[in-house]
């Protein structure tokens, strides 16, 4: 059966950005994004700053001295129609040890109770996956990981922590992710990685980028606090 097709709908957004959403499945339009962001960056349309994916949209910000809303989206819509998606397959794939349950964990045994399963089975069903970094953001360096298996789909937690620590490896809405940093977090926590996702002195600073692979590797012992 061949694909969805996929439409594209485009709006002011602000005085300098054009936002282009991409509706249909959600894998298929995250790979036209990122696709679509990959060749504008490579060749930018006269007067286009920055093209930043989102898991669905494009924000695409320009110089309003040097181009319009009309005149950029004229540049860019001709493309939307010929090129080809994202690889399926992640070319970047990055291995993450994770030490789960406990103390690095400890939402772990509530999701598993929650999903009806063993926090064993969460652990496998978890770590058993290669997911996409799908997009960056709420946070610099923080990735929205995907698919997520559907047996581990839970909502967010219903009272938020003002608090969960760097390299917190969490699940919530259908996707997955890693805190980079201290943050507040309404996720669920099921495990950690000693991985540093962020360092704004690195060039570039995020370790992850949108497309990318990411896969979790089961640690055998926990992560020290530091």
């Amino acid at each position: 059966m061949p694909p969805l097709p996929l439409t594209w709908h485009w709006q002011p957004f602000g005085a300098a950005a054009l936002l282009l959403e991409v509706h249909g499945p959600e894998q298929e339009a995250n790979r036209a994004v990122l696709a679509l962001a990959a060749q504008l960056s490579a060749a930018p349309p006269l007067g286009m700053l920055a093209a930043v994916p989102a898991i669905s949209s494009l924000l695409i910000t320009f110089d309003p001295l040097v181009a319009t809303h009309e005149q950029l989206q004229a540049q860019i819509e001709p493309l939307c129609a010929t090129f080809g998606p994202a690889p399926a397959a992640p070319l970047r794939i990055h291995e993450l040890p994770v030490a789960y349950g406990g103390t690095d964990g400890p939402d772990l045994v509530a999701v598993a109770q929650a999903l009806g399963m063993t926090p064993q089975a969460v652990i496998t069903l978890h770590s058993g996956q290669l997911y996409r970094v799908m997009m960056l953001g709420f946070a610099p360096g923080f990735p929205y990981l995907g698919p997520l298996p559907a047996a581990l789909h839970l909502p967010r937690r219903a009272t938020p922590r003002s608090a969960v620590p760097p390299g917190a490896v969490a699940i919530a809405a259908g996707l997955t992710g890693i805190y980079p940093t201290s943050l507040p977090g309404g996720w669920h926590l099921i495990g950690r990685t000693p991985s540093i996702l962020f360092d704004p002195h690195a060039d570039p600073p995020a370790r992850l980028a949108p497309g990318d692979g990411v896969r979790f590797l089961v640690a055998r012992r926990g992560i020290r606090e530091n």
